[in-house]
């Protein structure tokens, strides 16, 4: 009985990290995709679009951001996401030519994002 008990516990906390993994690779899926071109890889304001924009692109990994991503998760990236400084981030899109398919967040992506962010940044310390 124990070893059945054992058995499923194991198998259960596969499943959860097996959920937990796609969060995070729809979550990183949705950074690449949509944000990486400015942000860079690192999070770091690197993208080739970082300096293209007015003002420049920030470097997402300061102490103050990541402040503000703990303490307000999902609020943060999904206000810049919808309401993106006017039309700051697809003004700097159209005027380098880069077209970006409309998306219809969810909630659940705005989590997944940021719990992505959150990963990367931890990491770059």
């Amino acid at each position: 009985m124990k070893t059945l008990l054992i058995a499923s516990l194991g198998i259960l906390s596969l499943l959860q990290a097996s959920s937990s993994f796609a969060e995070n690779l729809n979550g990183k899926n949705l950074y690449v995709q949509r944000c990486a071109m400015c942000h860079g890889v690192d999070i770091k304001g690197t993208g080739p679009l970082a300096n293209k924009s007015n003002p420049p692109t920030p470097d997402l990994t300061t102490s103050a951001f990541k402040k503000r991503l703990k303490d307000y998760p999902g609020v943060i990236v999904s206000s810049v996401i919808l309401r993106p400084n006017g039309d700051l981030i697809p003004k700097t899109l159209k005027e380098n030519g880069v077209k970006v398919a409309p998306y219809a967040w969810r909630v659940k992506d705005f989590r997944d994002l940021n719990e992505y962010m959150s990963n990367v940044i931890a990491k770059n310390r």
